[in-house]
């Protein structure tokens, strides 16, 4: 078992094709359930964002499985085509499963990690996973509103956790409460005041980065602990 401050190494594999990726275990004592953890695009699975979130998380009981995308092992900032990312997120949840067999499951990731999961999740189930955690949902490009990347979230028959940012350039919040309303007793939006898309606050909020996080991981903490 791991200590809060430490995390074990292991990898999957993702594909046939594209072999076996990275992943990284961090399990605290008392460990209440695992989130199997997807970067964003331009940044890996030990990215700043993923490391301090999950040792916030596993402050408050969560434990992660974080791992990498093909293209990311693979030392390329182009992502990889969809099928290869939903099957990724599959795999992912395969291993987290192997690896953690008796802690509830939950899957979801940062901006285009967590839209890979929902995505994966909308196709088929993904086994034995009780809800889907979005750490900034990427619900359309930066000065492009829209609402076509949240299609598929109707046929996600999971309870699902919206983490927004106030300042989120890649999701107004104009179109994502909407959605989430239409989404009922499946979906839970908290939004963070004067956050952007990477959870950054203003230095006027008198808030610092640490104090964000620890109340995203709060906010996961309570949220899961009403999937029991």
């Amino acid at each position: 078992m791991q200590g809060e401050n430490a995390a074990s190494g292991s990898k999957f594999l993702a594909t046939p094709a594209k072999g076996e990726v990275s992943a990284l275990l961090l399990r605290p004592e008392g460990a209440r359930s695992l989130l199997v953890f997807a970067h964003g695009a331009g940044a890996g699975m030990r990215h700043r964002f993923m490391a301090a979130t999950s040792a916030r998380l596993a402050a408050v009981g969560i434990a992660t499985f974080r791992y990498q995308f093909p293209y990311m092992e693979a030392g390329s900032r182009r992502p990889d085509p969809r099928a290869t990312l939903l099957a990724t997120v599959r795999a992912a949840v395969a291993a987290a499963t192997d690896l953690v067999p008796d802690l509830p499951l939950l899957a979801g990731g940062k901006s285009m990690g967590g839209r890979m999961t929902s995505l994966a999740a909308a196709e088929a189930p993904l086994a034995g996973v009780r809800g889907l955690v979005f750490f900034g949902f990427p619900l359309h490009a930066a000065g492009r509103p829209s609402t076509e990347r949240a299609d598929h979230i109707a046929a996600v028959r999971l309870p699902m956790l919206f983490l927004q940012g106030e300042r989120d350039q890649l999701a107004d919040l104009a179109l994502l409460r909407p959605i989430c309303a239409r989404l009922g007793e499946r979906a839970t939006l908290r939004v963070v005041p004067a956050a952007d898309h990477g959870f950054h606050v203003l230095k006027r909020s008198g808030r610092s980065e640490d104090a964000v996080l620890a109340e995203l991981a709060g906010e996961v903490a309570a949220w899961s602990a009403g999937l029991d």
